[in-house]
């Protein structure tokens, strides 16, 4: 195959590339910006922006998942993370950034490690999912494929609108200490749509697609030195060709359905508004963002970002770093719709991709993802 290289006698390894290795290419027709759609549907509920928030503790407080929401994305509650164990987690998190700015990253992660020691307490993660439900946007709670089956029932009483099944990386059948979660059987007997990830290759997406999951999350969260899923475990995902890989299993479902679409959710290495038109062009419906929303001041983490990987109690894959202090930070709007004055693309991600999809002449999201590609070198 033209995709795979010899490493050594005897093994092989296939080419793969990330983001910033490939770059869109202009067509013959151009648009104006005001004639492009960004909006999607997942099961029934539309957004007008295709942006998901990380489901980290450091993005996503009930409040910032209603402003997200309002803006036309959706914002992803950490399930297992501190609003599910602490009452006074506003306290908390800028307790851990003051150690982390003190101390240093392994400490800020100890801190984390006990935060997260604590038992969680359903009636806080109910108060926060009526919170979101209150203000009238879609409500989306984040759990691992380990707790899934104990938490969910509860979450379905408090009234979500989507679940997350989400770890570092998924499959259909969990193995674990007690009884397999089947994710086919898990989604078939739940009422809410379900959203599953993170994978990385073609048969795994095409597999989490035959459970019945209404969307695929591909990726980790890898971020600019946040997540550190490589060097803990030597797990990587190339973005460009998972994305790539996803869609085609969606293609694959598609037919194998005979019209059921499901939704592929990128979820790693989206740092720009160049990084999310790559990534829909690849094939992504929507994107996950993660450190690109930690310059919001609307987050709780106050600039600073660490993946939900980070507090896992024994192998943790995330570091505590900030990415903008004070005066750095600007209104979540801005981060979305500019005003910007940043040459690299990390405000106004909203105009970037809409500006990107007029450039080549796409009006729609769907369309845009059969835009011309080229590798770098």
């Amino acid at each position: 195959m033209r995709d795979m290289v010899e490493i050594g006698m005897g093994r092989t390894a296939r080419r793969t590339y990330e983001l910033d290795d490939i770059d869109i290419v202009p067509s013959r027709r151009t648009r104006s910006s005001k004639q492009v759609s960004l909006a999607w549907q997942l099961d029934a509920y539309r957004f007008e922006i295709p942006f998901l928030a990380h489901p980290t503790d450091a993005l996503v407080s009930p409040s910032f998942a209603i402003e997200l929401g309002k803006a036309g994305g959706l914002g992803v509650i950490n399930g297992e993370g501190l609003w599910a164990r602490h009452a006074d987690v506003d306290a908390k998190i800028q307790r851990l950034t003051e150690i982390a700015e003190k101390e240093g990253t392994e400490a800020a992660v100890a801190a984390l490690q006990e935060l997260h020691a604590a038992p969680m307490q359903p009636d806080l993660l109910a108060a926060a999912v009526a919170q979101v439900r209150a203000a009238g946007v879609t409500t989306a709670v984040r759990v691992s494929p380990q707790n899934a089956r104990a938490l969910t029932p509860a979450l379905v009483q408090a009234g979500i609108d989507l679940l997350v099944v989400h770890g570092t990386i998924i499959s259909a059948e969990h193995v674990g200490d007690g009884e397999p979660l089947n994710l086919k059987t898990f989604i078939a007997e739940l009422d809410v749509p379900v959203v599953a990830g993170g994978v990385s290759d073609h048969r795994t997406a095409l597999h989490l697609m035959r459970t019945g999951a209404a969307g695929v999350i591909v990726g980790y969260g890898s971020m600019q030195g946040a997540t550190t899923t490589g060097e803990v475990l030597g797990i990587g995902v190339p973005m460009a060709t998972a994305i790539a890989d996803a869609a085609a299993a969606r293609r694959d479902y598609l037919d194998e359905t005979g019209g059921r679409y499901v939704h592929v959710i990128a979820d790693g290495e989206t740092l720009t508004s160049g990084h999310v038109a790559k990534a829909i062009a690849c094939g992504a419906d929507a994107v996950m963002l993660g450190v690109p929303l930690a310059m919001a001041q609307e987050t709780p983490g106050n600039g600073w970002y660490w993946p939900s990987a980070a507090a896992h109690p024994s192998v943790p894959r995330g570091a505590v770093l900030p990415y903008a202090i004070d005066e750095e930070r600007v209104p979540l709007a801005q981060v979305l719709n500019g005003p910007s004055n940043d040459p690299f693309g990390s405000l106004n991600l909203v105009g970037g991709l809409r500006r990107s999809m007029a450039k080549t002449g796409y009006c729609d999201l769907k369309e845009f993802q059969k835009v011309g590609l080229n590798v770098r070198g």
